[in-house]
C-alpha cells in the first residue's frame, strides 16, 4: 500500500497572519506537521500544498515535497480541503505516481504526534476502513447549546426533558478534531459523502485536538508543548 501525506499550507490567514509560518516554540507552524508524518514512517510522501513559494521553501527545509504551487482557485476561502487533495493526486498522476491512502494534516494541529498518525493507519487496517477521522471528546455537551434570537430570549432555549436527565447520564458527544483524516483515494474519488461505508473514528485526547484558529489557541498550544517537553 502506498500512502501520500497531504499538508495544506495557503498562505495568509484573515484570523492570525501567514499563521501557517508562525513561530511556535521557534519553528513555523508547519513543521510539527511535516515532522509528525516523517516520524511515523507510514508515507511514501510528504507534500506540502501552497500557493506560496516562501512557504513551499520552509516546507522543502524541513523534508517536505512540494512538487507544484496550488493554483488561486484552489487557494480562496471557498475551496475545501478535499478539493486540495483530489487536485493534489490529479497532478501526481499526470507525472506516473498513485497512491493508495491520502492523510490530510492539518498544520493547525501541531500537537498531534506520529503516534496518532500511526493509530489512525492501524484502525483503516483492522477495519479495512475506507476512512479514518481524528475526533475528540466535547467539552459541553451540545444538548445545553441553542441559537440566541435577535432579542437575546432564553425561552425554550433548553429542551424541558434535557433539564431532568441527571448530568452523568448524559451522553458523551465527539467532534472532528481536525488533527487526521486518513482515506483511501477510491473512496474519495467515488463518493459524495465520505462519512459513508466503513468510516470510524480515531478518538484523541482534548489536548492534542487543539486547531489553531487565533492567538488564544497558538498561545495554549506553546504552553501544552513546553509541559510535555518538560515532562519528558
Amino acid at each position: 500500500m502506498k500512502n501520500i501525506a497531504i499538508i495544506p499550507a495557503r498562505s495568509g490567514s484573515k484570523g492570525l497572519k501567514d499563521k501557517n509560518i508562525k513561530l511556535l516554540n521557534e519553528k513555523p507552524l508547519l513543521y510539527y506537521s511535516i515532522n509528525a508524518a516523517i516520524k511515523s514512517k507510514m508515507f511514501d510522501e510528504i507534500m506540502v500544498s501552497t500557493d506560496s513559494q516562501k512557504y513551499a521553501d520552509i516546507a522543502m527545509s524541513f523534508g517536505a515535497s512540494v512538487p507544484f504551487l496550488r493554483n488561486d482557485l484552489l487557494s480562496n476561502d471557498n475551496a475545501s480541503s478535499w478539493d486540495v487533495v483530489k487536485d493534489v493526486i490529479l497532478h501526481y498522476k499526470k507525472i506516473g505516481k498513485t497512491f493508495d491512502t491520502a492523510t490530510l494534516l492539518q498544520p493547525t494541529s501541531p500537537l498531534r504526534t506520529a503516534e496518532d498518525i500511526k493509530n489512525g493507519y492501524k484502525i483503516m487496517q483492522e477495519k479495512n476502513a475506507n476512512l479514518v477521522t481524528g475526533v475528540c471528546e466535547m467539552d459541553h455537551s451540545p444538548l445545553w447549546a441553542n441559537t440566541l434570537p435577535n432579542d437575546n430570549s432564553m425561552e425554550n432555549f433548553i429542551n424541558p426533558l434535557v433539564v431532568k436527565i441527571p448530568r452523568q447520564e448524559i451522553p458523551t458527544y465527539y467532534r472532528i478534531n481536525g488533527a487526521l483524516y486518513i482515506i483511501k483515494i477510491s473512496h474519495l474519488l467515488s463518493v459524495s459523502d465520505i462519512y459513508s461505508n466503513k468510516s470510524y473514528a480515531y478518538v484523541m485526547p482534548k489536548m492534542r485536538s487543539i486547531d489553531i484558529d487565533d492567538i488564544f489557541d497558538f498561545k495554549l498550544s506553546s504552553i501544552i508543548m513546553n509541559d510535555s517537553i518538560q515532562n519528558n
